[in-house]
């Protein structure tokens, strides 16, 4: 891999489609290497558009406002960083020599849980969760019927939760149809309808596939509210056995889905199922960084981000070097604003062995995610407390 100078005849150019929060961490690294970085999104004044080169506000569910950027940037690296983005014009893109990272049938096939769980479950062959698609509400009422309750209800595009239903009574059935058709993005008109299975606890693999082989990560543990991730840490304790059984599983889906690049692989786990033996689910794939692998900003040598970059460069990845128990706790602000501001910072940073990331987002719209605490501890529970303690002592002033 040559890189050139940016803002020069020989500069590598990589094109960012979505600049929020992981976006701009991807940016930094890919500035660290000299890269010359271009990010877009629907809004102004994103995260990434912060620190890159040059940046274009677009709907890149537009299949024509998207072949225009990239055909105006012409990028050296298409980095699909978000789910709303035209999939079916990646893959043209693709088709006509645009190199789109890790690929656009990676792109396409997570950014829609049809295409991901059918490949996993069908495919492969890989253990998931029961579960049916609905495309129209009598299909809905039908698939909620065979799985049975309790249920989980998504749509097949989203993110950050949105969208997402816990159905426990045959009372809030029709509610969870209407609020994921409402929470759906780019489009999707399906629902997953998902069974409930017995686990102990749920990971993010960050499985990286790069041009000397496939490295993973330490399993980072999480937790979720409403399908939105609250704070997440690494390690999180388990078994050889199923550790190992999860590393098999998301060798096969990065392999299947090919290209260069980090990939969050998520799991359910429960410990001692039968037999003694775990039991590994497989739950979903983004073939990028994941949100809950903010944590490696503190817990590792080399954080997701530096290693999303180096796989899509085409740069070896040798062996992570984990530093040691670390956790995140995000930091949500709540109203309708356009002067967020955040004080009692000092507090918050009084304790050793934590640090700040705040997003630097221009707005926030009833509940948004606007920065992270990380911290660094004896172990998984002490570090999980110190980073709660930080999220807990940044006021946000909205």
């Amino acid at each position: 891999m040559r890189i050139g100078t940016p803002l020069s005849a020989t500069a590598t150019r990589a094109l960012l489609l979505g600049a929020g929060e992981l976006g701009k961490e991807v940016a930094i690294e890919l500035q660290r290497l000299g890269v010359e970085t271009i990010a877009a999104d629907r809004y102004p004044n994103a995260p990434a558009m912060q620190v890159a080169h040059r940046a274009h506000v677009l709907d890149m569910r537009d299949r024509a406002a998207l072949r225009h950027v990239v055909q105006a940037e012409k990028p050296h690296l298409v980095i699909p960083e978000i789910e709303a983005i035209a999939t079916d014009e990646l893959l043209a893109l693709e088709e006509d020599g645009w190199r789109v990272v890790p690929t656009a049938r990676a792109a396409a096939l997570t950014m829609n849980r049809e295409g991901i769980r059918r490949l996993a479950a069908e495919n492969l062959a890989v253990a998931t969760s029961p579960y049916r698609f609905a495309g129209s509400e009598a299909e809905y009422h039908a698939a909620v019927a065979e799985i049975g309750l309790p249920c989980v209800v998504k749509p097949v595009m989203s993110s950050s939760g949105k969208g997402q239903s816990t159905v426990r009574a045959r009372a809030d059935v029709a509610a969870a149809w209407t609020h994921a058709r409402q929470g759906a993005r780019g489009g999707a008109d399906k629902v997953i309808v998902e069974g409930f299975v017995d686990f102990d606890y749920e990971i993010t693999l960050l499985t990286v596939r790069h041009s000397h082989g496939v490295t993973f990560c330490e399993p980072i543990g999480h937790r979720q509210e409403r399908g939105d991730y609250r704070e997440s840490w690494q390690p999180q304790p388990m078994s050889p056995a199923a550790l190992a059984e999860c590393r098999r599983v998301a060798g096969l889906v990065v392999d299947e889905l090919g290209g260069w690049g980090l990939f969050g692989v998520e799991f359910f786990v429960k410990e001692n199922a039968r037999d003694d033996q775990a039991q590994v689910w497989f739950s979903e794939a983004s073939p990028r960084p994941h949100d809950t692998g903010l944590v490696t900003l503190a817990s590792q040598d080399q954080s997701e981000f530096a290693l999303h970059v180096r796989a899509v460069l085409g740069l070896p990845v040798p062996a992570v070097r984990h530093l040691g128990p670390a956790a995140s706790a995000v930091i949500t602000a709540q109203g309708d604003s356009d002067h967020v501001a955040f004080d009692n910072l000092p507090r918050a940073l009084a304790t050793p062995g934590t640090q700040l990331r705040l997003f630097g987002k221009p707005d926030v719209r009833g509940e948004r995610r606007m920065g992270v605490a990380l911290a660094m501890g004896a172990d998984v529970a002490d570090a999980r407390a110190k980073a709660a303690s930080v999220a807990a002592a940044v006021a946000v002033d909205v």
